[in-house]
């Protein structure tokens, strides 16, 4: 695990989580541009998180998933509801955490070295879907339950700040 720009002894992932919940008003402000906080929110991730070799935004027009900013390798420009890790986080409505891509039915393979993923959906004030935060991993199983609430939470910061008409 990388200790980031939070913490410069060994951290646990809740202890990083925990530190960058405290200062996500700080580290995307209201007034900046939706994208521009978008984006420094995967990089923040990615720096946080040694684990993380993927984290960008997949954003909805509608009809389908858009790759919005990210960090990482070249990525999948759109993605059908239903289909793949993020698809189906966005069909179902939830959170979507898999601890092997490769057992995942109709996983899309944009980087054949990963191998684990969480996705989350973003919704705008009437509940419509907005887009998802996807995370992918190198490692098996890199994602947990801590993970799950702790970007859930920073989710609904976007949600309730960030997201025009929220």
């Amino acid at each position: 695990m990388s200790q980031g720009m939070f913490f410069s002894g060994e951290a646990t992932e809740g202890q990083i989580y925990e530190e960058i919940t405290s200062r996500i008003s700080y580290i995307l402000p209201k007034e900046d541009n939706l994208l521009s906080n978008l984006a420094n929110f995967t990089a923040l991730l990615k720096e946080a998180f040694g684990k993380i070799s993927w984290a960008g935004f997949y954003l909805y027009d509608g009809k389908r998933l858009y790759l919005g900013p990210f960090q990482g390798k070249i990525a999948c420009t759109n993605i059908e509801i239903g289909k793949g890790v993020c698809g189906t986080a966005a069909e179902l409505g939830k959170t979507v955490i898999v601890g092997d891509v490769e057992k995942f039915p109709g996983h899309i393979a944009c980087d054949p070295n990963s191998r684990s993923e969480i996705v989350v959906p973003l919704y705008n004030s009437d509940k419509s879907l907005y887009g998802v935060l996807d995370l992918d991993s190198n490692l098996l199983n890199a994602f947990s339950e801590i993970d799950q609430n702790a970007l859930e939470k920073l989710v609904n910061y976007f949600e309730q700040n960030l997201i025009p008409g929220n």
